[in-house]
């Protein structure tokens, strides 16, 4: 008889059989975590494939914590399965990338302004980040520009204390990422003031429909260059 079965008698209960012990984190977690961020970050682009004996090596998992980390991928829709089954990187198509943006529109809208109804340190996080954006594009430094902005966003949503908004809003980030890199294809836009600039200023007036109305400039304006870049790949 086994130690936990003799336990189990002992104290007259029976343990079901999903009860498993809980680990701190798993393999296949913090492969995930990692893709997730890689995807983010634009350093996974469309249509690169994830083989899983190469990916496990990379990661130094064997091959079943990383099948399961893809796997999770690609429900999400992050990833996708090829007609061969391979995972890939997927495209973003035109229709896609205005239903993100109407989402995203939406959703940080409604972060700023319940971010502007409360008094939040995390506003001089805001301007500080913005402070890096503006000084990389004056070093036209746009690969960290692009992190920053991500990272802005994400921080503004998290302002607004709205967790599962904020899940939904990461998991737009995500599966924009891999076409970030074409966010200053146009060139840095002309704005004065930006509207990262004019979002700080309302969450610190705690103005929420200013708030919301210079996130809604700054999505629908500053993604041209990333409209472009789908448009000339569905073509090509």
């Amino acid at each position: 008889m086994s130690s936990a079965s003799a336990s189990e008698l002992e104290t007259g209960e029976i343990m079901p059989d999903w009860v498993r012990p809980i680990v701190k984190e798993s393999l296949s977690e913090r492969a995930y975590r990692e893709l997730r961020l890689a995807l983010m970050r634009g350093q996974l682009r469309p249509d690169t494939r994830l083989r899983l004996r190469p990916m496990s090596a990379r990661f130094g998992i064997s091959a079943t914590p990383m099948r399961e980390a893809l796997l999770r991928l690609v429900a999400e829709k992050a990833l996708a399965l090829d007609a061969r089954g391979s995972v890939v990187v997927p495209r973003l198509t035109l229709d896609q990338l205005l239903e993100i943006r109407a989402i995203r529109t939406d959703l940080e809208g409604r972060a700023a302004a319940a971010g502007a109804a409360r008094d939040s340190a995390e506003v001089d996080a805001l301007e500080a980040i913005h402070a890096q954006i503006s000084q990389c594009h004056a070093s036209r430094d746009f690969a960290r520009a692009v992190n920053l902005n991500t990272e802005f966003h994400l921080t503004l949503c998290k302002i607004g204390q709205m967790p599962i908004l904020y899940e939904i809003v990461e998991l737009l980030w995500v599966r924009c990422g891999p076409i970030l890199s074409h966010l200053y294809d146009d060139g840095v836009p002309d704005w004065e003031p930006h509207p990262h600039r004019r979002i700080i200023d309302a969450l610190r007036d705690r103005d929420p429909v200013a708030a919301r109305d210079a996130v809604r400039e700054d999505i629908e304006r500053g993604g041209s260059g990333l409209f472009a870049h789908v448009r000339a790949a569905a073509k090509g």
